[in-house]
Parts: C-alpha cells; structure tokens; sequence
C-alpha cells in the first residue's frame, strides 16, 4: 500500500463520509450546502483567493442557493484577531444564513468557528473571553438550547487542520497573545478540502503548513498513552513521511499536483492527531510569537528545543522520529545506539536540517524583531490558567511554579540555537 493510500484510509476511519477531499472536490460545495436550507454565508479573501471563492459561488448558484446578505464577507486577518471574530459574528447577525462557509486557511476557519459561538451563543455571553478554556461552548449549549449554525470549512492551504477540528486560536492583537478555544461544540459540521487549489497559494504558506503538520503529530505523539500509542505512531509516521519527502519537492517545484496532495494529506493527519491529544510546549511558545513569524514557523523552530527537554521521558517515541529522519538523511548518528539526552540531541539535529533544506529558520534570533520581551511574554502566556492545558499536555507535565526554572532555559536554547543551555527535568 503506498502511503497517500494510508493517509486516505487513516482519514477515512477519522471522519468518515462528512469530509470531503482529494482532488477537484471542490465542486461538490453546492449540494453539500443546499441540503442545509437556501442562504450560505460565504467568507473569504476575495483577491489571492477569488479563483477558489468563485468556484464555490457558482456551485452554490446550481444547487440553486443564494449569497447571504448579497455579498462575500472579509475573511479575518492572521491569526485570527479578535476583532475580526466580532466583525464576523455581526454578519451572521444581521443576514442570517442557513449555513456559514468559510474559506481559507487556518486563521479564517478559526474566525469563523468562534464567530458562529458568539452568534448563536451570545444570550450567554456576548464576550469572546467567556469562551476561551476547554468545553465552555457546549456549556453554554446546554444553557442557552440554541444550536450551532452548520458550518462548511473550505480548507485551501495544508496547514492547520483547523476544518477538522475542536480549536480556534484568536488574537488579541494588542498585547500580541494567542488564545483557545478547545471544544466539540465548534468543529465544523461538513469539512472540505480540494488539494489541488493550494497550488494557487503562495509557497511559504504550504511550507509553514507543513511544519505545523510536523508540530501537530509530533507534540501528541509525545504525549501518547499506553491506550493511544498504536494509533498516533501510525498517524506520525505516515504524516512525517509524507511531509519530509514532498515538502522538498513542492518547493522545487509548486505546481506538482501529486507533492501536494501528499503535503495535504499529511497536515489533514496532524489534524487527526490533534483530535486524539493535544499540543503542547512548541504550540504555547508560538501563541507569543505572533508579531515575529507565522505560527507553522514558530512551531518549526521550537519543536527541536522541546524535543531535547522531553527526550528521557519520551525515548519510544523519538526512536520513531529519528529513524524516519534518518531514512532521509537528515540524520547521520545511530539511532538504535543513542538514548535520553543524545537521543534527543540527534532528532532535535534532524529536525532543524529538514527546516533548512526546505528555506526556514531553526531560531528565535534569526526572526527580525525578535526581543528579549518576547520570551518574557512567552513565560508570562504559560503561566496563564487559560494556558494550563498546554503544560499539562507536554509528556513531563509542568506547573505555573516550574515555567521559569525549566522553559526559561529552553527560549534562550531556541533564541541562540545552543541546546546545550537546556535544563534537564528533574522530576
């Protein structure tokens, strides 16, 4: 069985026939949404991205559907900002759809998820803060009895996962700090995911999207259980396989159809691997890094670093990591001869070659407008309650009370690119 032949059937058994993917599916839109009523609520960039925007538009018109409101509404910003959540909540409001398409990548769908939250859940709480946390949406559910409005997340960029699952990430950008919202209530009723149109998306983006893909299966397979191992090593391998031999060839060469569907195909697992787990030390230092780097790049540089501070805690883990790299010759040392620290120290090396064969940073300092304050903001985010979860998921668990002693370290491993300034955990 070749692997995309894996990938297809691991996504298969993950969300069964309510996804839509492959190539040229995106035509199928129309009669997935007409069977939700006769107004959708179209979000999306309408510049980089009319060509997909229209294609979905016109299916739209032949399932015999119209525009909410007339019109496409702006999608957000990165990273999702806050106010761009509210903007898109306003919409909802006043135009009323029957069903809410949102098209894009990981920051739009994000906005859109926390959108619908806020429209149909507002009598609650019509603030945004009230939501963020884990399973306040379906709390709020439960009180309100008000329903979700289906949502069709168009996915046009491998990346995020962000149409498969139970999170959305908004920006406060004020204070340039991330934060969560973790909750079934929120994943999209119908996800969709054409590959083909992410030729038409700027390189870096795909590139970005594969780190992240990298991040997503990395970090919960870090922190795999007994119960969850079998499944989540066989999620990253064929993820990591996917992603280190094809990234390499999208960036040669952007418009090979068969690179990137595998790269979709890939971050569409880290996508199903962040609804078995969750992420953990790369993902919370990126969330303070949002003013410097785009999110897929910030986990790329920080997984490395984390890798070291795990490795005792998660040799099995790194042993299946490190062959796979080294199969690819982004690793030289034995693998099968190296344990704890140096097991680490190996992967972390192997990881940081493969973000420079495909053109990415390895760390903090190489990122223009990189401070000192960031790693303050950084250890500030983690010791946030809100926050919480991402240190109890990292596989040696952290408190608020341990953030300084022990991920201090790590951020100025990461900002100077020296491992050895990382502080082995004592616990």
């Amino acid at each position: 069985m070749s692997i995309q032949k894996k990938a297809s059937e691991l996504l298969k058994a993950f969300k069964g026939d309510s996804y839509h993917f492959g190539l040229d599916v995106l035509k199928d839109i129309g009669s997935i949404a007409s069977s939700y009523g006769k107004k959708a609520l179209v979000i999306s960039n309408t510049t980089y991205m009319k060509a997909v925007c229209d294609q979905v538009v016109e299916s739209l018109k032949s399932a015999g559907m119209e525009l909410a409101g007339d019109r496409i509404v702006p999608d957000a910003a990165p990273n999702a900002p806050r106010e761009d959540v509210y903007r898109i909540e306003s919409y909802i409001l006043h135009f009323r759809p029957d069903v809410v398409i949102s098209i894009g990548g990981g920051s739009s769908i994000d906005a859109a998820k926390a959108a619908i939250a806020l429209a149909t859940q507002g009598e609650n709480s019509p603030e945004i803060e009230s939501y963020f946390g884990t399973g306040l949406v379906s709390e709020s559910i439960k009180k309100t009895g008000k329903v979700m409005l289906p949502h069709i997340a168009v996915q046009t960029s491998a990346s995020s996962g962000a149409h498969l699952t139970k999170y959305s990430n908004v920006t406060d950008p004020v204070a340039g700090q991330k934060k969560l919202i973790v909750d079934e209530g929120i994943i999209p009723t119908n996800p969709l995911f054409d590959y083909s149109v992410t030729t038409t998306m700027p390189l870096g983006l795909t590139v970005d999207g594969a780190l992240d893909g990298i991040a997503h299966c990395l970090e919960v397979f870090y922190g795999a259980t007994e119960e969850t191992y079998d499944k989540l090593a066989d999620i990253m391998e064929t993820a990591l396989r996917l992603i280190v031999e094809y990234t390499p060839v999208v960036v040669k060469n952007p418009a090979d159809k068969v690179a990137r569907e595998a790269i979709g195909l890939a971050t569409d697992l880290g996508g199903y691997a962040i609804m078995i787990g969750g992420t953990n030390g790369a993902h919370l230092t990126s969330f303070s890094l949002v003013d410097v780097t785009s999110h897929g790049r910030a986990c790329g540089i920080m997984n490395p670093y984390y890798a070291v501070f795990f490795a005792p805690a998660v040799e099995k883990q790194l042993k299946l990591v490190g062959g796979v790299l080294k199969e690819y010759k982004y690793i030289e040392n034995d693998i099968d001869a190296l344990r704890g620290r140096e097991l680490g120290m190996a992967v972390a090396e192997g990881l940081r070659e493969f973000s420079r064969a495909v053109g990415c940073p390895v760390s903090l300092g190489e990122l223009e407008g990189f401070t000192d304050g960031h790693i303050e903001r950084a250890l500030t985010a983690a010791k946030n309650p809100q926050l919480k979860m991402k240190l109890q998921n990292m596989p040696v668990p952290l408190t608020a009370e341990q953030v300084d002693e022990y991920m201090k370290p790590i951020l100025l491993s990461a900002q100077t690119g020296d491992l050895s300034l990382i502080k082995s955990y004592a616990g």
